[in-house]
């Protein structure tokens, strides 16, 4: 038998939003077996980054190149209702203000059409000083896929 590639599972564009799907490991939670407060926040992490991927913007090529990173500015979460070993969740991720250097997402994480948690959190492209840039234009044309109103 010949050994096969495995690549990992993505997510997709629907209604105007990424939709990302994992499931809850064992590393994820505690003792009780509910999630890590601060895991919901790497799982949406993880949300943007394939979104990011879909789009065509090649984070690490723009990193290695010189040309900037993506940094999070600002972060206001709620948490509702645990999620617990095994549950597969959904990360539904939207666009909600799009700038110049800088986008806002509204992160929804659902367990069978239940929110159990939420963010916005302000995502600002970085030149490698540190200082706020204005994004390449084919970007803020991509998100649009994914704003709530698009302009």
């Amino acid at each position: 038998m010949s050994a096969q590639l495995v690549l990992p599972n993505g997510g997709m564009f629907s209604d105007r939003a990424h939709h990302f799907a994992v499931r809850v490991q064992f590393e994820d939670t505690d003792v009780t077996g509910v999630v890590h407060h601060p895991t919901y926040l790497n799982y949406m992490e993880r949300a943007r980054s394939d979104a990011l991927r879909l789009l065509k913007i090649d984070h690490r090529a723009v990193m290695e190149g010189g040309l900037g990173y993506f940094a999070i500015a600002a972060l206001k979460v709620r948490y509702l209702r645990p999620a617990r070993l095994d549950d597969v969740l959904t990360i539904t991720s939207q666009i909600i203000d799009l700038r110049a250097a800088s986008w806002v997402v509204h992160q929804r994480v659902m367990r069978d059409g239940q929110e159990m948690t939420c963010a916005d959190i302000t995502v600002a492209f970085l030149a490698p000083n540190g200082r706020p840039q204005r994004q390449p234009k084919a970007w803020t044309e991509a998100y649009k896929v994914m704003l709530k109103d698009p302009l």
